[in-house]
Parts: structure tokens; sequence; C-alpha cells
């Protein structure tokens, strides 16, 4: 009898108030980009529909993923793990293969399918915190050594940076890069084996910044603006003026005049810019509110994760979320030197979306099985061991 009613409650499924809380800051943030999006892209094609008409089908998309990342059980997860790894390294290397990934801009990021651009890069952000979470907690009694517990997990990781890097998309790299390293961190392993290479990753990317004229004049226009506001740090002061003109309450949805050709990109990486233009001081606090919400929220729940494993999910899967939002708001800002990396939940990009809501799926996904009773998680990770 009691197995049966243990049996039963591990089965029950659980939604507490602290993953409404997490869905409700998702869905407003969600709103908020469509609302922006609608008037950032009004002066871009001749209908002002043709980019919210694209995001509301990948929307769709996102809400499927995200719905499949809520209902995986947690430790199938790991079944797929290394399949799932080749298919992005191989999306990895077909985007570097001429007549196969597609450029724009410079950079070749994108792969064609179904009319739809796929950016591979952003689905090596899920993969990875899936491959390091599965195989740190495998090897959990290796950590302290040098083998397993430091050389395969950054070969893992310089793997799918050093591909990144040739597209290339430096913000991209650096970003999975450091979740990476601080995924590895936590797990254990020595911090004598973490900083000397951290360090040499460090002058890598140097280097290589100082081998590119684009990006090396992005850092040189951000240490002094006003003399390159007609070059370099263009983008950023159209995007301080607009925050200026702004205010508190901002003049008023679609009657900003940066939407009009006047700040580049505005409808992805520098969206953020156009809503304070536009819905001023109080939208923009509360965008980084409720980015602050999402991160309080999966902080507070962490410590009820049972192993390591669910562990390093939770957390890979907020800091990709979290950090890529503390770039974006800190390059538009002008806190960080110009970089192309969009604002999740908010700008423009079909993949980041479904990205973004895959990583949330997932952290809902944990937030039900923790708030399960002890007992029940004990019986589903001895099921997986036998």
């Amino acid at each position: 009898m009691d197995g049966t009613l243990t049996a039963s409650i591990a089965r029950k499924p659980h939604f507490t108030v602290w993953s409404a809380l997490l869905l409700l800051a998702t869905v407003c943030l969600t709103l908020i980009g469509l609302v922006t999006l609608f008037s950032a892209s009004q002066s871009i094609y001749n209908n002002e529909f043709t980019i919210l008409k694209k995001q509301l089908v990948w929307l769709v998309i996102a809400l499927a993923a995200g719905v499949a990342a809520f209902v995986t059980p947690i430790e199938r997860m790991r079944d797929w793990v290394w399949v799932l790894s080749g298919i992005v390294i191989l999306g990895l290397i077909l985007t570097l293969v001429p007549g196969v990934g597609i450029t724009v801009n410079g950079a070749q990021r994108w792969i064609g399918f179904a009319g739809l651009r796929v950016q591979v890069s952003e689905f090596v952000k899920p993969v990875l915190v899936l491959a390091l979470a599965h195989y740190m907690a495998s090897n959990q009694r290796s950590l302290d050594g040098f083998l397993k517990g430091f050389l395969v997990p950054i070969l893992i990781v310089g793997l799918v940076c050093g591909l990144i890097f040739l597209q290339p998309d430096y913000g991209t790299a650096v970003l999975c890069g450091s979740v990476g390293m601080i995924l590895i961190f936590l797990a254990g392993v020595r911090v004598m084996y973490l900083v000397p290479s951290a360090l040499c990753a460090l002058g890598v990317f140097a280097f290589m910044v100082s081998r590119n004229p684009e990006r090396l004049s992005r850092i040189t226009s951000y240490l002094n603006i006003e003399e390159n506001l007609s070059t370099g740090a263009y983008q950023l002061w159209q995007g301080i003026l607009a925050f200026g003109a702004g205010g508190l309450t901002g003049v008023g949805l679609g009657n900003g005049r940066q939407q009009f050709s006047f700040l580049p990109e505005a409808h992805t990486d520098f969206i953020f810019a156009i809503l304070g233009e536009e819905m001023g001081l109080i939208a923009t606090m509360s965008v980084v509110i409720l980015f602050l919400a999402i991160f309080v929220i999966c902080m507070l729940q962490l410590r009820r994760a049972p192993n390591l494993y669910q562990f390093l999910l939770g957390v890979g899967a907020l800091l990709f979320i979290t950090l890529q939002a503390i770039i974006n708001l800190g390059v538009v800002t002008g806190c960080l030197p110009t970089k192309g990396m969009s604002l999740p939940f908010i700008s423009y990009g079909g993949s980041n979306l479904v990205v973004m809501f895959l990583l949330i799926g997932l952290i809902l996904n944990l937030f039900r099985h923790w708030a399960r009773p002890f007992v029940s998680e004990a019986s589903e990770l001895k099921s997986f061991n036998d």
C-alpha cells in the first residue's frame, strides 16, 4: 500500500508558485518584445507586419520546443546527449561550408531550412549545458584529476567555441566559453587547472580581436565615442540618443525617430533602445526587473537540486538567459563595447527565441521535479541507475 501511495505521489505533477512566477516573467518579456518589435520594424519593409508575422511563426515553434523540454523526463535526456552533441557540431561545420552556410554582414552563421534561417550556434547553448552536466555528473568521482576532470570537459567547450569563432561570432563563443568554464568550476574541478586555461583563452581572444580590424574598431570607438560618432560609434551614439529622447515615460509607441533607419539593427541587437525611446525609463526598468526576477527565482530553487546533474542543468540554463541579457543591455547602454547579441525574448530572431523557450521549459521541468517529495527523487534515480 505504501509503495503504491509513494508511486502515485511521484507521478503527480507539481506546478509551484515559483514556476508560475517564472512563466509569468517569460510571458511578460515576450509580449513586450512583440509590441516593441512591431514598432521597431515599421521602416524595414513596406508592410510593417512582415517581421512581426515571422516572429509569431517562430513563437509557435518556440512554444512547442518549450513544452517538449518541459514534459521530457530529466533523466531520459541523458540518453540523447551525445547524439544531440554530434548534430550541433555537424551543423556548426556545415555553416562553414561554401554554398551551405548563409552569409549575412560578413558572418557565415546560418543554414537555410524550409524557408527559414537557422542559426546553429544558438542551439549549441542547451546542448552544451546538457553535455557538460551529463559528463560531470557521470564522472563526479574523477573530477579532481587532470584527464577526466579537466582536459575532457575543456576540450568539449573548446571544440564548440572554436567552431563558433570561425563563423566568426566572437560574442557567442565567449558566452559559451564563459558558461562552460563556470559549470566546470561549480562541478568541483581544481582551480589550479582552470585559471591558466582561462587566461590562455583570454589571450587568444585578445589576439583574434587585434587581428580583426572591424572588431578592433568597435573597441577603440567605444573608448572614444565622441571622436567616432560617424563611424564605429554611430550605432551606440544613436542608441544613447534614443534613451535620452525617451525620458521617463517615452515619446509614445510608434512615435520614435530611431526606428526610421537612424539606428542600425533596431529590431534585433538594439531593440532595447527603441523600447527606451518610445516607452521610457519605466518600461526599460520593467524589463530589467523581469530578468532579475528570473535570476532570483532560479537561484532560490537551485538549492533544491538533488544531484550534480540537475544542479548543473539549472545553472547552465539560467546563465545562458541572464548573461546574454546582461551583455545586450550593457552594449546598448554603452557599458560594454558594441557586440551583436540579441536580447532574450525581445529581439527579432527565431533561433534565439526557440532556444530561450527551450531553456525556460527545461528550468520549469526541473522545478516540477524539485517540488516532489524527496523519496520520489530517490526512486527515480534508482530506476535510472538500474
